[in-house]
């Protein structure tokens, strides 16, 4: 079956506020000055630990592991009480990703942001039936850009890696779909420090809805 495996944050979501308000409460208990979203979007894609860490760098902080590990704590905990106050689905994503699923697509999200955090997003945003697996964060499997969430992904949505594509905004994404060994989507207007076009992605989008022509003109159908 053909797989498409789905980022969350800045692929099918804007996130960007409501971590940044996470992210900086964490900051002003520190004693240090606030950052502004498009500065937080910078950091985020790698887990919350790089982004406490990079965020206490940006403001001259190197952070112990033990004070990282604090750090990162708290700002769980201050954005799981507060998900889905700014965040809003990107335009296109629901009707790309439900009439991929209707269309015998087999589908699944893969996120370096905590499981259960992605499967609440997730579900907030009634996105959960048109996916056949939630891969978050897991203790387990080392996040993206290694290719462990990738696979397993693939594997419980019913699929086959040889028959899978990566859809995603950063060169994170880029680099989990290299190690995987499966084709990369980039779409524009996500969190990358680098421009897209230098990412080394297969094809790039500008929106989510012109993701059903990129796959019909690679042969991609269900």
């Amino acid at each position: 079956m053909r797989t498409i495996l789905f980022d969350l944050d800045g692929t099918l979501i804007d996130s960007a506020p409501d971590i940044a308000a996470a992210l900086n409460r964490v900051l002003d208990a520190s004693g240090l000055a606030m950052l502004t979203v498009p500065e937080v979007g910078l950091l985020i894609g790698e887990g919350v630990a790089r982004l406490v860490e990079k965020a206490f760098a940006v403001r001259g902080v190197t952070l112990s592991a033990e004070r990282l590990a604090v750090e990162a704590t708290l700002m769980n905990r201050l954005y799981d009480a507060a998900l889905t106050v700014d965040t809003f689905v990107l335009p296109h994503a629901l009707e790309v990703v439900s009439g991929l699923y209707q269309n015998g697509f087999r589908t699944a999200v893969v996120s370096n942001k905590p499981g259960h955090l992605t499967r609440q997003i997730i579900d907030h945003y009634q996105l959960t039936p048109f996916f056949h697996a939630i891969q978050g964060a897991e203790d387990e499997l080392p996040k993206k850009p290694a290719p462990d969430m990738l696979l397993n992904a693939v594997k419980n949505a019913g699929g086959n890696v040889s028959q899978s594509i990566m859809v995603g905004d950063s060169g994170i994404d880029v680099k989990a779909a290299r190690n995987a060994g499966i084709p990369v989507v980039l779409v524009r207007g996500g969190y990358t420090t680098i421009p897209v076009d230098d990412l080394g992605a297969d094809e790039i989008i500008d929106h989510l809805g012109h993701l059903p022509s990129v796959l019909t003109r690679r042969g991609w159908n269900p």
